[in-house]
Order: C-alpha cells, then structure tokens, then sequence
C-alpha cells in the first residue's frame, strides 16, 4: 500500500505543476517558453535554499520530473561541485550534474530529426 501512495503523491504532486503552469499560460500573457524558464529558476533557488529536498523525498518522480526538477539537479551539482573543486564549480557543477540528461534529449532529438521530416509553420 505504500508503495502505491508514493506513485499516488508523485502523480498529484507531479500534476500539481502542470496545473499551475496551464493557469499561468491560460490567465497571463507570459509565453509558455517564460513559464518553462521560470520553473527552472524556482528549481534552482529553491534547491540552493534546501526547500525542494524535501518535496523530492516525498513526492520522487513527481518532483524531479518538471522544470523544476531540472532546476534543483543544477542546484545540487553546482553544491556538489563547489564542495569538491571550490568557486570553479560555480561554472562545471550544474551542466556536470545535468549532462547525461542533456544527452539524452540531444541524441532523441537527432533520432526524432532523422526519422520524420519537419515542416514549417504557417
């Protein structure tokens, strides 16, 4: 029963965001790429301030998985790497801690480019 309430709170949680972000673009004239941008920035001020943690330890995937999650990782490697390496880990911790995730979208995007042909808008 755990177990199925840990996926319970990661689903609400996880939805939790996407809701705030469709009143956003739905109420205010802020264009999807600002909202997507503004998640990353709470990510990562809220992860810098320690607040995030906690939500990731309740909520896992349903935390991790937005914007903000992204934001928190690149909080937590620049912490990581600041700890190890001192101010030079202000600039290489955040795209160290991101980098297999960055990869991964960069080589699905090439797969996704080469196997369907992209059309302009109109």
């Amino acid at each position: 029963m755990e177990q199925i309430m840990s996926y319970v709170w990661a689903f609400v949680i996880g939805g939790l965001f996407c809701v705030a972000a469709q009143i956003l673009i739905d109420r205010t004239k802020l264009t999807p790429a600002r909202i997507l941008v503004g998640y990353v920035v709470i990510g990562v001020i809220a992860g810098g301030l320690g607040i995030y943690k906690p939500l990731v330890d309740f909520a896992g995937c349903g935390a991790t998985t937005p914007l903000t999650g992204f934001g928190f990782l690149i909080s937590q490697g620049v912490k990581e790497a600041v700890d190890k390496d001192g101010l030079l880990g202000v600039l290489t911790g955040g795209l160290t801690a991101a980098a297999g995730g960055i990869t991964a979208a960069l080589f699905f995007g090439l797969v996704m480019a080469i196997f369907t042909k992209s059309k302009p808008k109109r």
